[in-house]
């Protein structure tokens, strides 16, 4: 696992809307006494939405505090899980699948596509603050390799033209086709189904 750190440039201070803090003091109510620390993920979570896409240090802190955890807690699980963003995202944030089955598929061809569309690398923003990406390992759709997650949706069998089109209809602010690019049915073969044809069953 490569090293994960806060980025350098960070915000004043942090601090949960109220209707964030009833939610955060709701879920925390969840947990006995003694164990509210339990809750870190949730509030971790809560405030990255809250905050356009990313973790920074005032919410760690922010969220030790509400938990009364020591800040260096909040830290190691922050940079421990890589759902959690530790810099500024774009508005799209695109996790392009590297693990075997993606690239066996054409994955390379995809992240190229995605290098050359938005022309930043990895980690960065776009200028119009429109996208940044990075490269995952895994997103549970192997059956339908290539995989794009873009934000909460998967984007599937994928090749460069449909990674750019993608990408375009992003851009244009339109809301593209979730799942199999290409019209297959969960994860049927490419060819179409096989078995099971016909009955009720």
């Amino acid at each position: 696992m490569s090293v994960r750190r806060l980025c350098a440039d960070q915000p004043a201070s942090f601090a949960f809307t109220p209707e964030n803090l009833d939610w955060c003091a709701k879920e925390i109510k969840k947990y006995p006494d003694g164990r509210q620390a339990s809750a870190v993920i949730a509030l971790l979570w809560r405030g990255q939405e809250q905050n356009g896409g990313w973790v920074s240090e005032p919410m760690i802190r922010a969220v030790g505090d509400m938990l009364a955890m020591p800040y260096i807690r909040v830290l190691e699980i922050a940079t421990f899980y890589t759902m959690f963003n530790l810099a500024p995202r774009g508005k799209y944030l695109l996790q392009v699948c590297k693990t075997t089955p993606c690239w066996l598929r054409g994955s390379d061809e995809v992240t190229a596509a995605v290098k050359s569309r938005l022309g930043v690398d990895q980690g960065q923003v776009t200028q119009d603050g429109l996208f940044s990406w990075m490269e995952v390992e895994c997103l549970g759709g192997c059956c339908n390799a290539p995989v794009i997650q873009v934000n909460d949706d998967f984007y599937e069998d994928l090749d460069a033209a449909k990674t750019g089109s993608l990408l375009d209809q992003l851009a244009r602010g339109e809301q593209p086709k979730i799942g199999s690019q290409t019209g297959r049915r969960s994860s049927e073969p490419a060819s179409g189904r096989s078995t099971l044809m016909g009955g009720d069953r």
